[in-house]
């Protein structure tokens, strides 16, 4: 495998998406973009193309999520991300990897990736036993991720 440059931030990768989306039409809430972030970077991870983004997932209440992208966008709250952005530059690959990602994702709905994402052993291993309403900050771990998707991917 060839060795992969991690850009710079999952700002990157959610500048990526909402661009995407604003050429699709698929818009996003700041909800559904955190999850999208969450899955690329373990379909990334279990897929064995390594991280795709430096940045770590927290195990909140409404499922992983990545604070500085939810800062920035919370002011739209479950309302679709109405921003203009330019599309970032990124390997062919990466892009590549993207496209094919969102070809399958932006069709499903944020509730249901949030769901999702309650059954899976990431999140639920860095919530542990907290009641599934409070408030978590803990990391998700990505060894975990990186079991739980290479697993679903045949890898493991």
């Amino acid at each position: 495998m060839a060795e992969y440059r991690i850009p710079t931030s999952a700002q990157i990768i959610a500048d990526y998406f909402l661009w995407l989306s604003n050429e699709s039409g698929s818009f996003l809430s700041n909800l559904k973009l955190q999850k999208l972030l969450y899955y690329a970077q373990g379909w990334h991870l279990g897929l064995g193309k390594g991280r795709l983004f430096k940045d770590q997932m927290q195990a909140w209440v409404h499922g992983p999520a990545i604070p500085a992208i939810y800062v920035r966008y919370k002011k739209f709250s479950f309302n679709p991300i109405s921003v203009s952005v330019t599309k970032p530059e990124l390997p062919p690959e990466t892009e590549g990897f993207l496209r094919e990602f969102a070809r399958v994702f932006f069709p499903l709905d944020a509730f249901y990736l949030e769901l999702a994402t309650h059954k899976e052993s990431p999140w639920i291993n860095a919530r542990g036993s907290l009641p599934a309403d409070a408030s978590c900050k803990k990391p998700i771990s990505e060894t975990d991720m990186l079991h739980h998707f290479s697993t679903a991917a045949g890898r493991a």
